[in-house]
């Protein structure tokens, strides 16, 4: 009960610290520019705004953007997820509530089922939903209109949608990682709105480990907020920083423990790749999934991981950051062995 409890409270803290405007909105300059000249001009047509397909690795703001599109619009915003919507019935009820403008949010739309998705698309291209009425011969199609609306899809893999489906957005926005700087002015505004003491330094180094990403510059934040309230005063400084950072096991470069796991396993377990993604996951008892969607895109970012056709291969990168000797002769003994 207190778990659910605190998981909540986690939750609105969160939805707290989210920007209300564009203007409020730091980073992703070129998506910023594009949607305020697109929300402008549907606002003053006064007409829905097209349809917007947001991807991106999780935690960059696609879900805020979204809240942020409905609020520029003057309008209302509904809130669902594509494992959420399991039938053409659960859409169909979700479509017709709609009203003139309003804004519908699904948060992994590449999970939606292909049954309905074939519901979505009329409704996507000429506002109307197709409902099958009785069955066998006897059954008849009934074409009901709904309101314009938008629709903001939010995926982390677009490579999972289909083709009719990201063929019926009109405005499609790739959200990339923030730079050191900019997460320094989101975890001081965070800081600001939390009533917590931070200086420049402590922001920046908050920001330098939280591996581009606002959710977890956010995250951080609170943790180094409950540990400078017992240890240090309630002030957050550089050193109180790095000393809360080191607790948490996060390093100079925002890797935590399951990065580093991750690293050493292809490193000492597989002598550094290449190893097939279900393996890496069974070694180190993370879905699949979440290594592919969380982990691998910030350790090749960084430059620590590769993959390859044949899997994933940690690179001399990796092994110097871990302190490990790199097996300069490795690739040279894998490539012996094909023949």
């Amino acid at each position: 009960m207190l778990g659910g409890r605190a998981d909540q409270d986690e939750v609105r803290l969160e939805e707290g610290l989210r920007p209300r405007s564009l203007a409020e909105f730091c980073g992703q300059g070129k998506a910023r520019e594009l949607l305020s000249i697109y929300v402008a001009a549907a606002r003053e047509r006064r007409e829905p705004l097209d349809h917007v397909l947001l991807y991106g690795p999780p935690g960059l703001g696609k879900t805020t953007l979204a809240h942020i599109i409905a609020s520029e619009l003057g309008v209302n915003i509904k809130v669902t997820s594509g494992p959420a919507i399991e039938r053409p019935g659960d859409l169909a009820a979700i479509l017709t509530s709609l009203e003139q403008g309003d804004v519908l949010f699904i948060d992994e739309i590449h999970r939606l089922s292909r049954s309905v998705e074939e519901v979505l698309y009329p409704a996507l291209e000429d506002y109307a939903l197709d409902i099958v009425i009785g069955k066998g011969p006897g059954a008849r199609s009934v074409r009901l209109n709904l309101p314009g609306f938008t629709l903001v899809g939010a995926t982390t893999r677009a490579g999972m949608l289909t083709s009719p489906l990201r063929d019926r957005f009109g405005v499609i926005i790739r959200l990339d990682f923030y730079s050191p700087e900019e997460l320094q002015y989101i975890v001081t505004r965070a800081a600001r709105i939390l009533g917590v003491e931070i200086d420049p330094h402590g922001a920046l180094e908050g920001a330098r480990r939280s591996r581009g990403t606002p959710r977890i510059a956010n995250r951080l934040l609170r943790r180094l907020r409950d540990y400078a309230q017992v240890r240090a005063g309630g002030v957050i400084t550089s050193g109180v920083a790095r000393d809360g950072l080191q607790i948490l096991e996060v390093d100079d470069l925002g890797l935590d423990e399951t990065d580093k796991r991750i690293l050493a396993a292809i490193i000492e377990k597989y002598k550094g790749g290449p190893v097939g993604l279900e393996t890496l996951a069974a070694a180190t008892s993370e879905e699949p999934e979440t290594i592919e969607d969380v982990y691998e895109p910030y350790l090749m970012q960084l430059g620590f991981l590769q993959r390859t056709p044949r899997g994933r291969v940690a690179t001399p990168a990796a092994y110097a950051h871990l302190g490990l000797a790199y097996l300069s002769d490795a690739s040279d003994q894998r490539q012996g062995s094909l023949f």
